[in-house]
């Protein structure tokens, strides 16, 4: 079993930034792929990036390319989002995810019924 928590949602102004975080435990967490992900009010969930094992490949949503950058601390069994001029669209529910058997790629185009373990995710509202 893994437990993965989120942290660092909050209430931002359009332009402004907001650093997320993911606490892995439970198994080797430089075993697992891990992402965000997003689901707005009436939306469905979304890929927003991922990142390999060790951190050296990463994907992202077109959506938040030069925007958001995700990076992970293998020591610290942790993964970050670093969002900056976030805009209101990006107002959602923010879910870690992690996947030991897929890779980062293929976890930013499957189904998120793929994955396997999800935090419980993490608000962040951007105001106009």
């Amino acid at each position: 079993q893994v437990q993965l928590v989120e942290s660092g949602g909050g209430l931002v102004q359009a332009g402004g930034s907001l650093r997320l975080s993911c606490a892995a435990s439970g198994r080797t967490f430089s075993s697992a792929a891990m992402g965000w992900f997003r689901q707005a009010p009436g939306k469905e969930r979304e890929f927003v990036t991922t990142i390999s094992r060790i951190g050296g490949t990463t994907y992202y949503a077109d959506s938040v390319k030069g925007r958001f950058t995700i990076s992970r601390d293998n020591a610290k069994n942790t993964v970050y989002l670093q969002m900056n001029s976030l805009k209101p669209e990006d107002t959602a529910v923010y879910y870690c995810a992690a996947s030991f058997r897929a890779t980062a790629q293929a976890m930013s185009v499957m189904s998120t019924l793929g994955m396997d373990y999800w935090g419980k995710g993490t608000l962040v509202t951007v105001s106009s």
